[in-house]
């Protein structure tokens, strides 16, 4: 009896075998050789700055036509060369390269306080208290969300509790940008280095008292660019001193003439990357997340 077992075993065995083999081959879905190939030529960091669930789905919007191909921060010019080889489509101009800058300088010794948090060290969740411990309800938290939420380790607490951008590191992925409840980081292109580093709308009086070197709206920047580049611009929320980059050729007599200090000129940034392109990814002592960057 028991052969008799084995063997109705093994032909039933075979027969669904055949029937999930034929299953396979008639509802098989065809890929597009092209989502492969553009799936390799990618950076593989699945930073999600794109907008799409990682890099392959990135490769199968693009073949759909959902997609542009020049979306891929950290890949940069190579990808999109590459890309535009594969799709054999014209891969247009060089787009500028963009970092991540910070628009708040409010750090532990220059904010107020209303409260002292001992909850969950998290931006997100000290958000919905207030929006975080600070009197400025418009500034970075500090709690380093955007730290963790970095796929290219571009980004450390600095003494201060503030954010710390490594620029030579930083892709312009935009996933901190994206992550941060305050919206305190934004992306701009590396050619721009003068920057308002503060987004407290309040009154001047209001915000000089929540934090030492917030904007009070003087309009004194305003009347000193030579470029009319920068101006004190008003939402439902306030006001703000906003610079036009388009405008901005980075003279720097905003940030000599700023009474509170809050606008900074940055020295130079590199256009390419610094690190060493030649190291395997897992390989490198110095950091480098094979962006693509230096290439």
């Amino acid at each position: 009896m028991m052969i008799y077992a084995v063997i109705s075993l093994a032909v039933l065995g075979a027969v669904f075998g055949i029937i999930l083999g034929v299953a396979e081959k008639k509802f098989a879905v065809e890929v597009d050789p092209r989502v492969e190939a553009i799936t390799e030529v990618l950076p593989g960091a699945n930073c999600g700055g794109c907008g799409f669930p990682g890099c392959n789905g990135y490769a199968e919007a693009i073949v759909a036509g959902t997609a542009p191909i020049d979306i891929c921060a950290p890949g940069k010019e190579e990808v999109r060369q590459k890309i535009a080889a594969i799709m054999g489509v014209d891969a247009g101009d060089t787009k500028q390269r963009k970092v991540v800058q910070l628009f708040c300088n409010g750090g532990k010794d220059r904010a107020a306080l209303n409260y002292v948090y001992e909850g969950l060290q998290d931006c997100h969740v000290a958000a919905t208290m207030f929006k975080g411990p600070k009197t400025c309800s418009f500034g970075c938290i500090g709690f380093g969300s955007c730290v963790q939420t970095c796929p290219f380790n571009a980004i450390e607490m600095g003494p201060d509790q503030l954010p710390v951008i490594d620029y030579d590191l930083c892709t312009g992925c935009g996933a901190c940008v994206n992550n941060c409840p305050q919206h305190v980081l934004k992306l701009v292109e590396a050619t721009k280095l003068v920057h308002v580093r503060c987004s407290n709308k309040e009154k001047g009086k209001t915000a000089k008292e929540a934090c030492t070197v917030a904007c009070i709206k003087c309009k004194i920047c305003e009347k000193n660019c030579p470029e009319k580049a920068i101006s004190v611009v008003a939402d439902a929320n306030g006001s703000i001193a906003v610079i036009d980059y388009e405008k901005c050729t980075n003279c720097g007599i905003c940030v000599a003439k700023c009474p509170t200090k809050v606008i900074e000129k940055i020295l130079p940034l590199n256009a390419t990357c610094a690190q060493n392109k030649d190291i395997t990814m897992g390989q490198n002592p110095t950091g480098c997340q094979q962006c693509g960057l230096c290439h």
